[in-house]
């Protein structure tokens, strides 16, 4: 058995070595280099462009603008459409207005990096700066900078949604607590920021594309849309890609804007991201501000729940809806909540426009739904793990209604599972009664401790489809092309294992390739924990077909009927005669001139498929975390952490732990420190790894991971996805751990990061009350 066991990555074999193939590590013979001259302004009018010091520069083979691509004027089509929303145009180039501070606005290119970016520094853009609307209040106010000339505001939709009666619910609660939360914008910072390579066949005239994108056919779809050039004349592929976490995950301008150049120069053409541009320009995520609250009854259940968010989208709503759709349908989490209403002010503001990121939308669910649940199971004198008990769906009750329905239309229903065996799981793994002992030997001293827990679903898998072409070499090998592309998460492996399985050869045969239009003629791209859940299900799909022909083939060979072939070992034989067999390979070598194939239309050991779920599957996982506050220093200290999750069947748990630590990592990031900042002219103050602080190796404590197992009925393998749910509950926990610790302080905990700085001045505030 493959599927199921804890196989090392094939992937690793080479990057151990160093012999990995990033964007940066390709070399086209003269190839040219592109610098991006960027506006300074948040929002501004552009006057004048004078580019004649710049091509006086050495090395400088063209400044280009608008005027000479005239064709950049057109919008970046969004990765998710959303009709609700007003039409507004994202162009490639900024004209005669920018929206936010980084937008670009010419492109230099010589043939060096470093020239390039020294010629662009030469580019004078002569500015009228304008007022700028910088923060989702302010863009709402009367008379407020417009971001879209267009528009009579700044609103770009309100999304709204409801279960039951939540004004009665609230009437018949016993305790009734609202807060003001706010998740705060976050950057996904990866290890390898975004490049793209561009250049022309000069024999075929096909534009081919290298980026270090998670979405490769959006890609390829927005430099059509934008060039008027057929899809099928333009490839798209990516080499290695050093993590996306879904800043990668929909086209950008620069997508677009490299392949215009090389296509206008007739020279392959290079842009890699510097670090400071990915700060500035790649999209961030979070940026939400909940007023919530949240009707208990006596007993402690749930009667209603209710938010009213803003999610500022920076210049452009490049998702649409997907993120706050995703935070309204998650909010209500693992538990039932009979009224419910949430409505999101889709905003836009000067800012550079954010996508998702690790979670979208999910953690800032989690962070209100828990902060709630805490302070109403302290206002009703109740342990906060009990409230949360008390209130999840029992595994009788599935699959669970919600009466919601998800972003793809569907009505949504939570995949079987056992809540409640999950969280008492929890409970004993971060051995909670032990540390709730040792929380109130502590009380009084410098040093107090704090429990935070967080519970939470996930829906993964969005469809509509995924496809896997399997065909046999042969010489033996497997192959598999997918139309998705990976950033780590070991698709060499875990679909390689899927494939072994149905054809029941060795692994080690099977080899998976992925990352390029070429391969497949559709896909959707590495996004929403969908990888395992959609394409593994192709897999599966297109090797049992492979399998079916294999036995027509052999049967034709063999004069028996394909019932009474068997495939095992890699080897294809008649059962009950071992003497009779061939090689998987030999049987495809076969099947090309094979007769027995004529009925199915074509030849070979060959299967494209595609899966289409009905909608997404539903995981479930909680979170528990225990942490020090040392009230003088106002230090945090995480002091253990514990995490149970279900992904239904998993593939490969070693993979599946490693995602859930991954997740985890960039959770605690975000509920200790990460947070992207602007001032009030919209200019970007954290713009450098000293400014952004991401986790380090010293700040994670053991990680103590537990997984359950309880098949998805949304596919046939039994898979949930796993991608994203490491990164949901952190924040929601510490933030909870750190209130728990300071409540008899009487601080109260609204927002997150959780800095030194920002505990200081919690403390402080208490004080001066």
């Amino acid at each position: 058995m493959t599927f199921g066991a804890s196989l090392k990555r094939k992937e690793d074999a080479r990057l151990l070595v160093g012999a990995g193939r990033y964007l940066d590590d390709l070399r086209i013979p003269d190839t040219l280099h592109a610098a991006i001259v960027r506006s300074p302004h948040a929002h501004a009018r552009v006057v004048a462009i004078d580019r004649s010091a710049a091509l006086q520069a050495p090395g400088v083979v063209a400044v280009l603008t608008l005027d000479d691509l005239p064709e950049l004027a057109r919008s970046v089509p969004p990765l998710v459409p959303s009709p609700e929303m007003k039409p507004y145009i994202h162009p490639v180039l900024a004209g005669q207005v920018v929206r936010h501070a980084g937008e670009a606005i010419a492109v230099v290119v010589a043939d060096d990096p470093y020239r390039a970016t020294d010629a662009a520094e030469r580019v004078r853009v002569e500015y009228d700066p304008l007022p700028a609307a910088t923060t989702p209040a302010a863009a709402l106010a009367v008379n407020a900078p417009r971001v879209h000339a267009s528009w009579p505001d700044n609103l770009a939709v309100r999304t709204q949604s409801s279960v039951g009666d939540a004004a009665r619910g609230f009437a018949d609660a016993s305790v009734v607590v609202d807060a003001d939360i706010t998740y705060p914008r976050m950057t996904a910072a990866p290890i390898e920021t975004r490049g793209v390579v561009a250049y022309v066949d000069p024999l075929s005239g096909v534009l081919n594309v290298w980026s270090s994108t998670q979405v490769p056919f959006a890609v390829r779809a927005g430099i059509a849309a934008i060039l008027g050039v057929p899809e099928d004349r333009i490839r798209v592929r990516t080499p290695e890609v050093g993590g996306g976490f879904g800043v990668k995950g929909h086209a950008y301008p620069e997508d677009i804007l490299i392949p215009a150049v090389a296509r206008k120069l007739r020279r392959p053409v290079k842009w890699v991201e510097t670090r400071r541009e990915h700060f500035l320009t790649a999209a961030a995520d979070r940026d939400q501000a909940h007023r919530a609250r949240l009707g208990l009854r006596a007993d402690g259940t749930i009667a209603a729940l209710e938010t009213r968010f803003t999610r500022d989208h920076g210049a452009f709503p490049t998702l649409g809806e997907a993120i706050t759709l995703n935070t309204i349908n998650h909010l209500v989490g693992p538990y039932h909540v009979p009224a419910y209403r949430a409505a999101c002010d889709n905003v836009v503001t000067h800012k550079t426009f954010i996508a998702a990121y690790r979670g979208a939308g999910r953690p800032e669910a989690a962070l209100v739904l828990d902060r709630l649940l805490d302070r109403a199971a302290r206002k009703l004198g109740m342990d906060p793990a009990e409230v949360r008990r008390r209130n999840l769906i029992r595994a009788n009750e599935m699959p669970y209604q919600t009466g919601l329905s998800y972003r793809d239309g569907m009505p949504i229903a939570y995949d079987p599972a056992d809540y409640v065996r999950g969280f008492d799981l929890l409970l004993e793994r971060i051995d909670y009664a032990a540390w709730r002992k040792r929380q109130a030997d502590g009380r009084g001293t410098t040093r107090p401790i704090g429990i935070g827990l967080s519970a939470y679903v996930e829906g993964t898998g969005i469809g509509p489809f995924e496809g896997a072409d399997v065909r046999v070499d042969p010489g033996g090998t497997v192959f598999v092309r997918l139309g998705v592309s990976a950033q780590g998460q070991a698709h060499e492996t875990t679909l390689a294992q899927i494939c072994a399985e149905r054809l029941d050869v060795p692994v080690e045969q099977v080899i998976v390739l992925g990352g390029d239009t070429e391969l497949v003629g559709f896909g959707m791209g590495t996004i929403a924990s969908r990888v395992a859940a959609v394409a593994g299900p192709a897999v599966a799909q297109s090797a049992d077909e492979v399998a079916r022909r294999a036995r027509l083939v052999a049967a034709e060979r063999f004069e028996c009927a394909p019932e009474d072939v068997v495939i095992a070992g890699g080897r294809v034989g008649v059962r009950g005669a071992p003497d009779r067999s061939l090689s998987l390979g030999e049987v495809a070598r076969f099947a090309v001139r094979s007769r027995a194939l004529a009925g199915l239309g074509s030849p070979g050991l060959q299967a494209c498929g595609f899966f289409y779920p009905g909608s997404v599957t539903w995981a479930f996982g909680a979170h528990g975390v225990v942490l020090e506050v040392d009230v003088e220093t106002v230090a945090l200290k995480l002091l253990a952490y514990a995490a149970v999750h279900d992904c239904g069947r998993p593939i490969n748990p070693m993979i599946v732990e490693g995602q859930v630590h991954g997740g985890i990592a960039q959770g605690i990031g975000a509920g200790l420190q990460e947070e992207v900042l602007y001032d009030d002219a919209g200019q970007l103050l954290s713009a450098t790894l000293m400014d952004y602080a991401l986790p380090r190796a010293d700040q994670m404590p053991p990680l103590d991971v537990a997984h359950l197992e309880f098949p998805s009925i949304v596919n046939p393998l039994g898979i949930k996805g796993v991608g994203e749910s490491g990164v949901i509950a952190p924040g929601a926990a510490i933030a909870n751990a750190v209130e728990d610790a300071l409540a008899d302080r009487g601080v109260v905990v609204d927002r997150i990061p959780l800095t030194p700085g920002r505990v200081f001045e919690l403390l402080q505030r208490k004080e001066t009350r």
